[in-house]
């Protein structure tokens, strides 16, 4: 190997081996990676019990803020190019190192300082995700620099440094420290990604005077418009460190006169230039002796705010006593929160528990926790009603009114269900109050926007939680292993935002729910139904209400106060899916319009199915899970699976070349427990009867006779010509009740449907499950994901014949019976 010279010194190019292992910091327990700078740059997330957000790379670059990525600390970036910015945003400290006569320039974190010095780099992970610390030992110079990020509600981000004398004489320092890259007030994610450059110009970076405190803003908001655009608020940026003369710098202007052994002098007011918070200070090191300091940042400050933060700065004694010990109440506040969603375990594997901590925190980031356990706030109560149907909140204030201040869940609906009112009652089973609850999304997947709320504008708790379908249920699965009162309420929020045509909306929050709208021109505006995990998850909830509540899905089987969710989606007939299987939904801009309407109107139960009547169209239980189950199996093609044909896959993003092409084996397996726990159920209740609307009955029937009119083949196997002709019957039937109710809507009607009858459909059906399970079992005994489907067919077309579809790529260990090495999903 050649040895490389930088001037005169040799660069250094040893490598050294990564370990990982649990420490204790200041009392706490913290994930130790020696050597991190060792592996590539990897990416990672600290939380708070607050809205603080920040995602940072392992080589100190990062973008952090509160609530949502319109109020960022550090621009919002994609991961990719937080990666690239190391050195430029965040974190960056510069030293003078006197030390045998010369001064020696080093630049922990940086390149260089790892080419030109012995150095050492460690990572610490607090083990409760809210603090990370990095290290960087520099053994030629015999010093240490630390520093590590750490949130506080009333503080903001604090950025905590150290340097530590490691050697064997006394060191002199002249240290540069801070933070690079600082955003303003009124700087949004579109702006700074579109007209950073312009936004640069905008940009007022001042010192207030006589503090040591940074304002960071813009001198107005940019506009195209001769309007006013005030920016009435500002970003802070202070510090507390105990050396006197210390100067200050609000830009990056001197920083290559400090490295070159220039005097720098302290920055009042610099314009058009990207905003930056440092501190220079001088000052001597005995041997294991150390100096730390503090960074606080905070955004969104109004006038006043900055006037008390000057006057708490100057009068305050126990600066550093209140920030500690409200990073402190933050942290304990965070570990409460995953405490009572069962987050905390202990055994004799460290990365066992610690890693149950944190999976339990990420659940209740995305599912939110319950604020109170099951005591419940009338105002927010109330709050919700206005929120969901302002008719009904109107009809019943006086009776709200009279509620006591906190209540029960369960006397809660108690208190619904005495006054005969459906709709109240279907409210207040639904009710959540939930909060740290937050929309998936990060700078990895930029299409998703988070929003961490969990503040009302005058300090009071927000309850509120929001999510894609499949991230929040799922997440509420586990919760409810914790709170399984609330079975019941997920249930309802679950089957009443379904449509009747057995499928689910893209997003679920407190508000209701949405759907995506085409956009023409965004590449990434695209419709369809996300149906993926729909049975499986309700199952689980099924189960666990009979787990824990013995026989109260009976009760609710037969009540009336479920309803369907109005999806503006239009899905095509049976004959256009076969004809384009990847052109099978409409959207209706006109319903969708109306439905925008209402909503305005009414709240959030305006996206709900109404009748004929004007009235929100009700139904039971049975009528919810019925139209669920037949509309996965109105696209069943025996012996491959439940065909995906709704623009969108129905299990993973890895499938998504498959959507229209592929059968999902999965769901199919997943509809075969769903059976199983329904013919248990209703073998035990064969007498009960039960009323769902006509037209629903209507497609339980013919799907009833397409089984049994083929019911030998389930026996003997299906040729193509046999799966293509059940697959059309089943579809067919499918399409006319869809078509039917577009059309027409529910007549209102309804017809009795007995237990038994029930009973004898999910046995026949069972036949076909099991006989499609058994044909895709694989020599090496495991089992195929998906099959892709040929479509051979003119089905629909003038004077054509129904020709054969066949099954594609089964039963094959070497890539599992999937496409292109693609692997199915456990």
């Amino acid at each position: 190997m050649k040895e490389i010279y930088l001037g005169n010194n040799k660069l250094t190019s040893e490598e050294k081996e990564v370990l990982g292992g649990f420490v204790d910091e200041n009392n706490e327990k913290f994930y130790k990676i020696s050597n991190f700078d060792h592996m590539p740059d990897f990416f990672m997330s600290i939380v708070s019990d607050s809205d603080h957000w920040m995602y940072l790379s392992s080589n100190g670059s990062l973008t952090a803020g509160r609530k949502n990525r319109d109020n960022a600390l550090f621009p919002y970036y994609t991961v990719d190019k937080i990666h690239d910015y190391r050195g430029l945003t965040g974190s960056k400290t510069i030293c003078l190192v006197q030390k045998n006569k010369k001064t020696y320039l080093w630049e922990p974190f940086s390149d260089q300082a790892g080419k030109i010095y012995s150095i050492e780099r460690n990572l610490y992970k607090s083990i409760y995700c809210n603090k990370v610390i990095f290290e960087e030992r520099n053994i030629d110079l015999g010093v240490s620099f630390k520093y590590g990020w750490y949130n506080s509600q009333k503080f903001g981000w604090v950025k905590k440094s150290s340097i530590l004398n490691i050697g064997g004489a006394v060191v002199e320092i002249d240290i540069l420290d801070g933070l690079g890259n600082l955003l303003p007030y009124g700087a949004d994610y579109a702006f700074q990604n579109e007209y950073s450059n312009l936004l640069d110009a905008y940009k007022k970076n001042e010192l207030l005077a006589g503090s040591n405190v940074g304002l960071f803003m813009l001198s107005s908001i940019p506009v195209d418009r001769p309007d006013p655009s005030e920016a009435l608020k500002t970003t802070s940026v202070w510090s507390v460190l105990p050396v006197s003369n210390a100067r200050y710098l609000v830009s990056d202007k001197q920083l290559d006169k400090f490295r070159n052994g220039q005097e720098i002098i302290t920055e009042s007011d610099v314009r058009a230039s990207r905003g930056a918070y440092y501190i220079n200070a001088k000052f001597s090191l005995d041997i294991e002796k150390n100096l730390q300091w503090y960074i606080i940042a905070e955004l969104n400050q109004d006038a006043s705010d900055v006037v008390n933060l000057d006057n708490f700065i100057r009068k305050e004694k126990n600066i550093l006593e209140q920030i500690e010990k409200d990073i402190v109440a933050g942290t304990q506040n965070l570990v409460e929160m995953v405490a009572s969603a069962d987050g905390l375990q202990i055994g004799n594997e460290k990365l066992g528990f610690a890693r149950h901590f944190s999976n339990t925190l990420f659940n209740i980031m995305r599912g939110g926790i319950f604020a109170n356990g099951y005591t419940l706030n009338k105002r927010d109560l109330v709050l919700y009603l206005k929120q969901t149907n302002t008719d009904l909140a109107q009809q019943f204030a006086t009776e709200l009114e009279k509620l006591p201040q906190e209540i029960q869940q369960d006397s809660l609906l108690k208190w619904a269900k005495e006054y005969g009112s459906s709709d109240l009652e279907r409210i207040c089973i639904e009710y959540l109050p939930l909060t740290f609850s937050r929309r998936h999304g990060d700078p990895s997947r930029p299409w998703n926007q988070f929003a961490i709320e969990t503040k009302n504008e005058d300090g009071t708790d927000k309850l509120n939680y929001q999510g894609n379908w499949r991230d929040i249920f799922q997440n509420w699965e586990a919760l409810c292993l914790s709170f399984p009162e609330y079975i019941e309420s997920i249930i309802s929020r679950f089957v009443n935002a379904t449509t009747f045509d057995g499928y689910n909306p893209y997003r679920i929050a407190r508000e209701g729910m949405d759907w995506e709208c085409p956009e023409p021109n965004d590449p990434w505006s695209y419709i369809g139904y996300w149906g993926d995990h729909q049975i499986v998850y309700l199952q689980k909830f099924f189960e666990q209400s009979e787990a824990y509540h013995p026989g109260k899905l009976d009760e609710l089987l037969g009540k009336k106060i479920f309803v369907y969710a109005n999806v503006p989606y239009r899905i095509k007939p049976f004959v256009d899916l076969v004809s384009n299987p990847k052109d099978t939904i409409v959207f209706d801009a006109r319903l969708n319009s109306g439905i925008e309407k209402l909503v305005k109107q009414k709240g959030a139960d305006g996206k709900l199915l109404f009748g004929r009547d004007g009235s929100i169209y009700k139904v039971n239980l049975l009528e919810k899970l019925l139209a669920t189950l037949l509309s996965k199996l109105s696209n069943f093609i025996p012996e491959a699976g439940i065909w995906m044909n709704t623009q969108r896959p129905e299990w993973n993003d890895a499938n998504n070349a498959l959507v229209g092409n592929g059968a999902s084996m999965v769901t199919l397996y997943y509809i075969h427990r769903f059976l199983e726990f329904w013919k248990k159920k209703f073998s035990m209740m064969k007498a009960e009867s039960y009323e769902i609307s006509e037209e629903l009955l209507v497609l339980f029937d013919k799907i009833f006779s397409a089984f049994q009119e083929n019911v030998a083949k389930a026996d003997t196997g299906f040729s193509n010509k046999d799966r293509y002709q059940l697959t059309s019957l089943l579809g067919t039937a499918g399409s006319e009740y869809r078509v039917n109710i577009y059309a027409n809507n529910f007549s209102g009607h309804t017809k009795s449907i007995s237990g038994g009858k029930i009973c004898d459909f999910i046995q026949l059906a069972l036949k076909y499950v099991n006989q499609s399970i058994r044909k895709n079992k694989r020599d090496d005994k495991l089992y195929n994901a998906y099959n892709l489907v040929s479509f051979h067919t003119n089905a629909g077309r003038p004077g054509s014949s129904h020709e054969l579809w066949s099954i594609k790529c089964r039963g094959k260990s070497g890539n599992h019976g999937c496409p292109e090495g693609k692997q199915p999903f456990s």
